[in-house]
């Protein structure tokens, strides 16, 4: 193994993220037998009865395990992954061991204690295809994250104390003087802070810690409890007022400056003794008018504005017309402390039965906001997807979204069902997530959130949202030809994201996110098309903040389903799991390459290590395997026969030889090759390559010997191809400019055929070539492959024109954007598993320059 040649993404997961580096992962019944000869100093370590190294003793407690040679294990059940040879793992004894026999010692093992000490720099002796356990030592998480999205309703969400403040201060509706809903005092009381204020314990805000103090203040006051709590948390205000004037305004909650005046006001009039006149409240004071000159009382009687949300803090309005724009389920733009407000003011029987339906669910306390029935789904699809386990969760994200098109409307949609007011950021993470599973929706929704050039997240307000702006750009990077709106909202969004980029100035008014500028990087660097999926998860897993991500409403708020530490265990221990396969097959691949002896043809491990790490971060499921290494081998062979072909006189009777049988017979002692000409050798690897893949292809009904024949066929074709090709603009089959590398149009359709075949999809495979729509593939992978072909010629051209390079960025976007219209609309269930390899094998060139020439995966 050669680390130094393996990219960043590939390195140990475990390093930095809390988790052991496994080169083995081990679950045998919790049990290793040591077979020890009579001496514990040198032994053999058998698991399930299979010897699979030696292991001699370190200390008391701790085993040397050095692998003797090549393993394959086959457990049963509970299994386990063998490293390579010259692997040195340690095996750590939790408990005392007893001796069973004089031959033998048995140890019980508490925990799973491997670790990997050292790795040797030797030649690996394991062959392409190791075994790999199931998933059991993930699947416990697997079930939990099921069981979690089973139990979406109407989204679950913590308690916010600001209005569970206001409801507390509603009277009784019989007139008698008490509250009407005691149990919200009771949560109060029992939730104050130690230093006295009220909030969110983990994360430390001015603005929310003051306002929620402020409130509470105000309703125990009111009904005269808790004096001692009030004293303490008055203390809190009048030593922490101060900073509102220092916290920054992309934290301040929702409404805050058109509630909190209000608050004070009330407070006022109770005679609570806070600090009034203090300077800090200046600045809240100026933003309250900036809001309400946006959004005049006149328009907020007249149509549904996001002012609804913040009813408390106005203290003038005619009932009579906003009771007109009342939701459904009896709230105010979903906001249990507007909604409270109006019941104070109205006694609405649909606002009582509102209010008393979330106190029962949330036992005492209310939410910021509720529901958030479609801000959950898509927000959990999103984040499950980027973190690259969504593959264990089709049937639950596809009722999430079949929820979500339910309610999908033609202006969009907002964080809930039924919503009267929508959002550019709720409308774009919907309308991505449909289009890219294959849903029909129309980028007009998007017709709403812009004027005079600019977009917006809702009308009349007074800052723009960072995330609102990015979502707005992800959903534009989806868009099919012609649909220009969001060619002018990807432009927007992009320009407003480097220039906050370029200030350092990414954070945002509704989440604090633990690396939201790593985000909103990746995603205008790697639009979607031109992102890997194995190295977005890499990059996310550093990026998701699991339970420590708090969104920004009213006040701090928790989606758990959203947010949260099991969706970041299972997606690292998965990763882990993929990059063990990925490093063993690695491993294989260096021992094909130098048996094969192909170095001799000036290719490099580079080289190899180059088209497998696009294979893996495409195709990275345990699963696919041999698509993954068919990818590998045969973009390799590719690139070696073409230059054979085009260079050499002989290249004709290579064909020869290979369309009538070769000189392959299946031996597996290769020694004959050594000092064979260079045509045996290509002609060698390229039929045990074919065989091998024939063997390991997956079943489709047919036995080897056809998907043999398909193979090979293929593999003729392409020959023929580039045997006769009239464009001699290079002598290879891929353009090389430094570190990356673009395939020609038939190399890249010889992969796509290949890995359709390997992976059983043979018909797919035959149908690109026998259709309609396997000629529009061809034809606009084609299109693609020579624009991407003739870029990077003129990459290397020092006169090159920026004009036409200009061009021709221009023709590459417009044929990926078609691509994905076709793709798209051909899947009913969105880009599936059949259709990835077809579109992340046609995209091979497009990915490599965004990885290898920004340096962003080079090794």
């Amino acid at each position: 193994m050669q680390p130094h040649l393996l990219p960043p993404a590939w390195l140990p997961l475990g390093y930095g993220h809390g988790l052991r580096p496994r080169a083995l992962v081990v679950k045998a019944r919790d049990r290793f037998a040591l077979s020890t000869a009579g001496k514990c100093r040198d032994a053999v370590l058998n698991l399930n009865e299979t010897d699979i190294g030696s292991c001699r003793e370190i200390d008391s407690d701790r085993f040397l395990f050095e692998q003797s040679g090549p393993c394959r294990f086959h457990g049963k059940g509970d299994a386990a992954l063998v490293e390579t040879a010259g692997s040195r793992v340690a095996l750590q004894i939790a408990q005392a061991t007893k001796v069973s026999s004089a031959n033998g010692l048995q140890t019980n093992l508490v925990r799973n204690d491997i670790q990997i000490l050292e790795r040797t720099e030797e030649p690996c002796e394991l062959d392409d295809y190791c075994v790999i356990p199931g998933t059991e030592f993930e699947q416990a998480l697997v079930d939990q994250v099921r069981m979690m999205l089973g139990s979406m309703s109407d989204g679950e969400i913590n308690v916010s104390v600001y209005d569970t403040a206001w409801v507390a201060l509603v009277p009784s509706l019989d007139d008698s003087d008490s509250p009407q809903f005691p149990t919200t005092l009771r949560w109060i009381l029992d939730n104050q802070l130690p230093d006295g204020s009220w909030g969110d314990a983990a994360l430390f805000s001015a603005y929310d810690r003051v306002i929620n103090t402020l409130a509470c203040l105000v309703a125990l006051t009111k009904w005269s409890l808790g004096p001692d709590k009030c004293r303490r948390g008055l203390s809190f205000l009048e030593e922490n007022v101060w900073r509102l004037a220092e916290e920054d305004l992309e934290l301040m909650p929702i409404g805050f400056e058109i509630a909190f005046p209000s608050l004070l006001e009330v407070a006022k009039s109770l005679g609570i003794g806070f600090p009034y006149d203090d300077h800090a409240l200046q600045r809240i004071y100026a933003n309250r008018e900036v809001k309400l000159k946006r959004i005049p009382v006149e328009m907020m009687h007249r149509i549904p504005t996001s002012i609804l949300h913040s009813l408390e803090g106005m203290p003038v309005v005619d009932w009579q017309k906003i009771l007109r724009l009342q939701s459904t389920d009896g709230s105010f733009l979903y906001s249990p402390s507007a909604t409270a407000y109006a019941l104070m003011q109205t006694g609405d029987p649909k606002c009582f039965e509102y209010i008393d339906r979330i106190v029962k669910k949330f036992n005492g306390g209310v939410p910021n906001v509720y529901p958030v029935d479609l801000f959950e789904r898509i927000w959990a699809v999103d984040r499950l997807e980027r973190l690259g386990i969504s593959r264990y969760f089709k049937q639950e994200i596809k009722q999430c979204l079949d929820y979500v098109h339910r309610h999908w409307t033609d202006e969009g949609i907002g964080w809930a069902r039924n919503s009267t007011v929508i959002d550019v950021d709720d409308t774009s993470m919907a309308f991505r997530l449909l289009r890219l599973h294959g849903y029909n929706v129309s980028p007009s929704v998007f017709e709403k959130f812009e004027k005079d050039g600019e977009f917006f997240c809702f009308v009349g307000q007074s800052t723009q949202a960072v995330t609102g702006m990015y979502n707005l750009n992800r959903a534009s990077q989806v868009r099919f030809p012609g649909e220009d709106l969001l060619q002018r909202a990807g432009r927007f969004s992009y320009e407003f994201l480097r220039e906050r980029e370029a200030h350092g100035t990414i954070r945002d008014k509704w989440i604090i996110a633990k690396d939201l500028p790593g985000e909103v990087k990746y995603t205008l660097d790697f639009p979607w098309y031109a992102s890997l999926p194995h190295v977005e998860a890499r990059v996310y897993l550093d990026q998701y903040g699991g339970d420590n991500d708090v969104w920004i409403g009213k006040t701090l708020y928790r989606m758990p389903l959203v947010n949260n530490n099991t969706y970041l265990e299972l997606a690292k221990r998965d990763f882990n799991r993929c990059q063990v396969q990925h490093q063993l097959e690695w491993h294989g691949l260096q021992k094909w390459f130098t048996e094969n002896g192909l170095e001799i043809f000036g290719a490099t491990l580079r080289d190899v290590l180059r088209v497998y790490f696009l294979a893996a971060a495409c195709i990275f499921e345990p699963s696919r395997a041999i698509e993954r290494l068919a990818w590998a081998k045969v973009s390799v062979l590719a690139n070696i026969i073409t230059k054979y072909l085009r260079s050499n006189f002989l290249g004709n009777e290579m064909m020869e030889r290979f369309m009538h049988g070769g000189i392959y017979e299946g031996n597996s002692n290769i020694s004959w090759r050594k000092g064979d000409a260079k045509e045996d050798i290509l002609v060698g690897a390229l039929e045990q390559l074919i065989d091998l893949l024939a063997q390991e292809a997956l079943p489709v009904g047919e036995g080897p010997t056809y998907i043999n024949n398909l193979l090979r066929c293929a593999w003729i074709e392409w020959m023929m191809q580039q045997k006769n090709r009239e464009d001699d603009t290079c002598i290879s089959g891929v353009v090389q400019a430094g570190p990356c590398m673009v395939h020609d149009k038939q190399t890249c359709l010889l992969l796509v055929k290949i890995i359709e075949i390997c992976g059983g999809r043979s018909g797919e495979a035959s149908s690109m070539i026998n259709t309609m729509d396997g000629f529009w593939f061809i034809q606009l992978a084609s299109s693609i492959c020579d624009n991407l072909h003739h870029k990077m010629l003129l990459s290397e051209d020092t006169k090159r024109s920026e004009a036409t390079m200009s061009h021709l960025d221009e023709k590459i976007e417009a044929g990926m954007q078609q691509l994905t219209q076709n793709v798209l609309r051909a899947h009913g269930d969105g880009a599936s598993k059949d259709a990835t390899p077809t579109v992340g094998c046609t995209l091979d060139a497009h990915h490599t320059p965004f990885l290898f020439l920004r340096g962003s995966s080079s090794s």
